[in-house]
Order: structure tokens, then sequence, then C-alpha cells
């Protein structure tokens, strides 16, 4: 038989209730010190779901597919790389659109693609959406690559091609030759491969002397 009396039985189950009601309270008025670990804990997690978005939407923006979604890339320069050896060659290494135009590290990526919101802006405008148009803007657009290719030390053509790695003995006399000579002025791959993955536009050698002062 229990040693506990009707009134003790009553001074428990109040306390258990008192204690719940006590925990279910200070779910909806919380101390300042519980609020502020809530806030802690609501940001902890709000900022995983904003960096796993913001991050899976910059790779859904960095493939082929998205480039060439737009018609002005996959009527032009995409059928233009699709006949180069970037695009098919005997090794199977395929340099694809983000590969050449966007960068790795990840603060020179981010603003590559804010300077990409203008070619959605004259994707929206159709300031080439015609082949004519295109053509017409043909030197502009080779130009601003070049540009950014000399600024960067090319970069991105330093992601798979780099001096230091390069067999001198291997390759042929004249390809030897000027890359020998490229390390001996400071040249970068752009000054010499231009119009190696699209076609060179008409007036691409003036623009050429005058990109590099001459």
């Amino acid at each position: 038989m229990s040693d506990q009396t009707p009134a003790d039985n009553k001074n428990a189950n109040e306390g258990i209730c008192g204690l719940l009601c006590r925990m279910w309270r200070s779910l909806w008025r919380p101390t300042a010190r519980y609020a502020f670990g809530t806030v802690l804990i609501v940001g902890f997690v709000l900022g995983i779901v904003f960096w796993g978005g913001f991050n899976w939407s910059m790779e859904m923006t960095n493939n082929e597919t998205f480039c060439v979604s737009c018609h002005e890339m996959e009527q032009n320069v995409y059928r233009e790389y699709k006949r180069t050896v970037h695009y098919s060659n005997r090794t199977g290494v395929r340099a694809t659109c983000p590969d050449c135009h966007v960068p790795k590290t990840w603060i020179h990526k981010i603003a590559r693609k804010i300077k990409a919101s203008n070619e959605l802006y004259h994707h929206f405008l159709g300031t080439i959406d015609t082949r004519e148009k295109y053509e017409g803007k043909r030197l502009q657009l080779a130009e601003n690559v070049w540009r950014v290719m000399k600024e960067t030390d090319s970069r991105e053509c330093r992601n798979c091609h780099n001096f230091d790695f390069m067999d001198f003995t291997v390759q042929e006399k004249r390809t030897r030759e000027r890359h020998e000579e490229a390390v001996d002025k400071g040249q970068t791959c752009i000054d010499c491969h231009k119009g190696i993955a699209h076609e060179l536009p008409k007036g691409a050698f003036e623009a050429e002397r005058k990109l590099n002062g001459g």
C-alpha cells in the first residue's frame, strides 16, 4: 500500500501541472536570454538556407546549358565553338563556356556574375537578337573579352594551360619558340590566341595592335 495521502497526490499533480504551465509560458514569453538564443538559432538556420540557395542558383547559372539557352549565344558563338579543339579533341577534355569566361575564385566569380546582369539587360532589350545585329557588335564584344583577359593575365586560360607546367621539349619547333618568346616578353595567352574558340571579327588585327599599344 502507498503511504501517500490524497492530499499528497493532489500536491504532486499540481506541481507537475505548474511545471508544464511554466514551460509552456516560457515558450511564448521567453526571457531576454532565451529570446537572444532563439534569434541566433533561427538566424543560423536561415543563413544556411540562404547560402545553400545562393550557391545552388550560382551553379545553375554556371554551366554550358544555361549559357546557350539564349538564342544569341546558341545561334552564334556556340556553333563556332563546336567546330574548335576546345569542344572536341583527341584527349576528350572539353573547355565549356564558364571554364573560359567565369573565374573559379569566389570573389572574382561574384564580380563576373554582377557584370553579367548587363548581358541579361541587353538580352531582353534585343541588342543582338539577330545575326546582323550580332555581327555589327562582334568586334566590340570581342574587344571587351580580350581586354579583360589581358587585365587578368588570361587567368581562366591558365586553369588548363600554364607556362610553368609546359614541357617545351615535346612541342613543335615553332610552338616552342613562340612560347619561349612569350615567357621572355611577359606576354599572356590572349596576346596570341585570339579567335581560337570563336571567329575573329572584321578589324580584329587593327584592334589587336590598339590593345597592345601599337
